[in-house]
């Protein structure tokens, strides 16, 4: 296998004869990184050449995105500066400074958000059918119906609270959508302030019967109760109002050493994170200033913390236009296709199954290849098993029907021991894990919630299965959670075997979890927190090594996020010695690509698409004897030092051939895909010189799954 640079790369360049000392400034800021992850999302929305739904899809994306991002980074950020325990950040930026950089890009990305909605998107539903209308551009019967509408679904779950001497100002929940209302006493003339909530249970976008003409339409909710205020206030007129949005800190902090019972202090900080402190106040733009000027005193918020924005407010709500069944503007239906392993398996005959496994190592490709037909029927293989015995699972985020929990519960009831490692910490799946904990725990599942002070975010299954008088392990490892709905979207990769050095690493790293085993040494499994960064810088070193003494290197990771200052720095080390890094990362980038003396031998590309890349590669040359990892972790403090990751190296020639081919598809000039300059901002690349469509990187995969199909059939 050639490590050579391929045809039109430029060739590294060589080692200094001394590694040259690293920067100060050498990295770029985390948060202003993943701003400029958001921003490709937004990209993506003000593209006219995806389909018009998909471009709904990710302004709505972004929304959702942006929310978390201050529910959790910048509440963060603000805790810190306030308790006085902020320090600069990893690019050299003092707390506030970051702040108000934050801010800057934040109302900037908002601003234009509101611009490709209003100048881009809008007007392209519209000739496309789909509209968004307001009261005044329906007629009297259109009216007639939504006050039925209105009167028999909303207005009963209406509740107005006035502020006054005798009412104090309501506490206003995260995320949620309100209007603030201005109504006048006609006897003394006097202006009072209420505020009513947009009720989350009804639809964001009202849809109006079709008038004939076969358009889609739909009016905002907040609109429709705004035009019908006179119901709640009888007898007061109702001078004005105005939408309002607070967002709110809602990370968790549970001291797990102080918790006896982790369950129950979740629980109670779950309901403690519904009344953290506001962080953004986002108000249409036309408010009132007096009214601005009474929701930023009661709410406390900043100045800067205030987003004017053109309405409608909480473009979350666009997923369910985006969810129009239209498809000559959606994405054209991909079908993921079964990996040619594992075809035409009786879903009964168990033995085959495993069989398959047991003859040959099965790299998985989601959701190129069906994680049903795998994954999935991997468990439900060893749930029906009579010679399976064992099943021990991790279980990070999974569905609320999710069938591999309904596998491990049919495997509990059918006698087998069964393992289930549930990471009840998974932010904004807390609760929803909590559920599955206890229900697991009810049909006699062993639950389990790891190590204290570390999230367990690995991707493990271990069967343990009798066979001939002796017992075989077979395992899955992976880069995505046993999710089959996020496995539909998420690009994710894994690994079925029946290695007994796999299932004896998997089998030491369960015990070690589950019990007080001290045993951390693996034969194919880096393990964070003790050996995924070493190990990786280890790797990274022997490219070096490999580059000094004039012998083919070279460096491939594909991540979601690439922070970690001892990576980083390992990587600008490889680079002054000669070594080509190419790095393939979706979100967060805080590595400086291309400086000179540097990072000169680094480039960094990102893919974004129909789906979410979330697969972590590791590749390395090794002088022709390839070393390929595949795994849970991103190269973040979180992944390396506070969870448990695990990444585990391939060892067939045919699944690293499959890897490298992949890297070079998705880090090919000719594929369309975002380039990080050394000032930290990304250029979209989509067009060739002449004006024509790069080639989208999962369209190609979808072609290439698609193909093998075809061919398999022949």
């Amino acid at each position: 296998m050639s490590t050579t640079a391929p045809k039109g790369k430029t060739t590294p360049k060589a080692a200094a004869t001394a590694v040259e000392t690293l920067p100060d400034d050498r990295y770029l800021d985390r948060e202003l990184s993943w701003l400029g992850f958001n921003e490709r999302v937004l990209e993506l929305a003000d593209d006219p050449s995806l389909q018009l739904l998909e471009r709904a899809s990710f302004l709505a994306i972004f929304a959702n995105n942006l929310d978390e991002f201050f529910m959790v980074r910048v509440a963060g950020l603000k805790r810190r500066i306030a308790l006085g325990i902020a320090v600069p950040s990893n690019s050299g930026l003092a707390p506030l400074e970051l702040l108000s950089a934050v801010s800057r890009e934040a109302h900037r990305l908002q601003d234009r958000q509101s611009e490709i909605l209003h100048d881009g998107v809008l007007p392209a539903l519209e000739q496309a059918g789909i509209s968004i209308v307001h009261w005044g551009q329906l007629g009297a019967d259109e009216h007639a119906r939504l006050r039925t509408y209105f009167d028999e679904k909303v207005f009963p779950i209406l509740t107005p609270l006035a502020v006054d001497s005798a009412h104090p100002f309501p506490y206003i929940s995260g995320l949620s959508l309100n209007l603030a209302v201005v109504v006048v006493n006609p006897k003394n003339g006097k202006r009072e302030f209420a505020r009513v909530k947009v009720p989350q249970s009804l639809q964001r976008f009202v849809p109006i019967p079709d008038d004939g003409s076969g358009k889609t339409r739909f009016m905002p909710l907040e609109e429709l109760i705004s035009v019908h205020l006179d119901q709640l206030f009888p007898g007061m007129q109702v001078e004005e109002s105005h939408t309002f949005r607070v967002t709110r800190n809602e990370d968790l902090e549970v001291d797990e050493d102080e918790a006896e019972n982790l369950l129950q202090a979740l629980e109670k900080e779950l309901l403690r994170r519904r009344f953290g402190p506001p962080v953004r106040l986002e108000v249409a733009s036309d408010i009132n200033p007096r009214i601005l000027d009474l929701l930023v005193s009661e709410l406390g918020v900043q100045g800067e913390d205030v987003y004017k924005l053109r309405e409608p407010l909480d473009l979350t709500g666009l997923f369910a236009i985006a969810g129009l069944n239209r498809p000559e503007l959606h994405y054209p239906v991909a079908v993921p296709v079964t990996n040619r392993y594992l075809k035409n398996i009786d879903p009964h005959q168990h033995a085959e199954f495993f069989g398959a496994i047991r003859k040959n190592d099965i790299l998985l490709h989601h959701p190129y290849e069906s994680f049903a037909t795998s994954v999935q029927a991997f468990l439900e293989h060893a749930a029906a098993d009579p010679n399976v015995l064992a099943i021990k699972q991790t279980l990070y985020r999974t569905s609320g029907d999710s069938p591999i929990v309904q596998s491990l519960i049919d495997a509990a009831d059918a006698g087998k021991q069964v393992l289930a490692l549930v990471e009840i910490k998974a932010r904004f799946d807390e609760a929803n894990n909590i559920s599955w904990a206890r229900k697991l725990e009810r049909a006699g599942v062993h639950v389990v919630y790891g190590l204290v002070g570390l999230k367990t975010h690995c991707k493990l299954s271990l069967v343990v299965r009798e066979e001939e008088g002796r017992l075989v392990r077979y395992s899955h490892v992976g880069t995505g959670n046993y999710n089959p709905k996020t496995a539909r979207l998420y690009e994710d990769l894994g690994l079925l075997t029946a290695s007994g050095e796999v299932g004896d690493d998997l089998g030491r790293l369960f015990n070690h979890l589950s019990g007080f085993s001290t045993e951390t040494k693996y034969e194919r499994l880096l393990v964070a927190p003790k050996t995924i960064r070493t190990g990786l810088i280890e790797l990274v070193d022997n490219e070096i090594a490999h580059a000094r003494a004039g012998r083919a290197s070279g460096i491939k990771i594909k991540v979601n996020s690439l922070v970690d200052e001892q990576v980083i720095d390992a990587l600008y080390r490889a680079s002054q010695a000669g070594v080509p890094v190419e790095v393939w990362v979706r979100g967060i980038c805080s590595l400086k690509p291309g400086e000179p003396g540097l990072s000169e031998n680094i480039t960094v590309r990102s893919v974004l698409g129909r789906y979410l890349e979330h697969s972590r590669i590791f590749w390395f040359a090794n002088d022709g004897d390839t070393q390929v990892y595949i795994g849970s972790a991103d190269m973040m403090h979180r992944n390396l030092d506070r969870r448990v990751e695990a990444l585990v190296r391939l060892t067939s020639p045919e699944q690293i051939t499959e890897l490298t081919d992949l890297f070079a598809l998705g880090l090919a000039d000719t594929s369309s895909s975002w380039h990080l300059g050394t000032d930290g901002v990304w250029k979209r690349h989509h067009l060739d010189a002449d004006g024509r469509p790069l080639l989208d990187v999962q369209s190609e995969l979808i072609r290439i799954a698609s193909t093998r199909k075809a061919a398999k059939r022949k």
